[in-house]
């Protein structure tokens, strides 16, 4: 069995600080899985694959409408993010309780949850109704590229298609 061992470069340095090399599209894809199976086809055959990179291009922002927000909603949104941290703080306070650990350790988790939970409604409605009305609806946020590249260091590029078989 023929086994090649990649050998681990530093990067190149320019004035005592690591420089991004000078990298060549090897191939370009319009799903991300696409271009990772192209750098695991490399990894398979032993290249160097730390000197391989997979860029996003032309990024885009994707805003997904996921409903309208409401008083109720916004009340919701804001109990449930109180609620959570609340409760990590009542768990953090009980990990302290000497005493009695386990039930000052449920009890504080109980009651952070619970006072979180009042004060992130509270919160919630005060900002919505802060809004007044200019923006009623609830949404994510996505950045998205438009393609992928997979680009290789230049001093190896040829050996990458080459490894591929791209060279055709």
């Amino acid at each position: 069995m023929n086994e090649q061992k990649s050998q681990v470069t530093a990067p190149p340095m320019r004035n005592g600080v690591p420089s991004t090399p000078v990298r060549r599209t090897l191939a370009t894809f319009q799903h991300y899985s696409d271009a990772e199976q192209a750098v695991d086809a490399l990894s398979d055959r032993g290249f160097p694959v730390q000197r391989v990179a997979i860029v996003g291009r032309e990024l885009e922002l994707v805003e997904e409408i996921t409903g309208r927000l409401d008083y109720p909603r916004a009340a919701l949104r804001g109990a449930t993010g109180g609620m959570v941290t609340g409760a990590l703080i009542g768990w953090l306070f009980g990990a302290f309780a000497w005493i009695n650990p386990l039930i000052g350790w449920l009890l504080l988790t109980l009651y952070g949850a619970l006072f979180g939970a009042l004060v992130g409604a509270v919160f919630g409605l005060v900002v919505h109704a802060m809004q007044r009305g200019r923006r009623d609806f609830a949404s994510i946020s996505v950045m998205r590229p438009k393609y992928y590249d997979v680009m290789v260091d230049e001093a190896i590029a040829d050996e990458a298609v080459r490894v591929l078989g791209w060279d055709s």
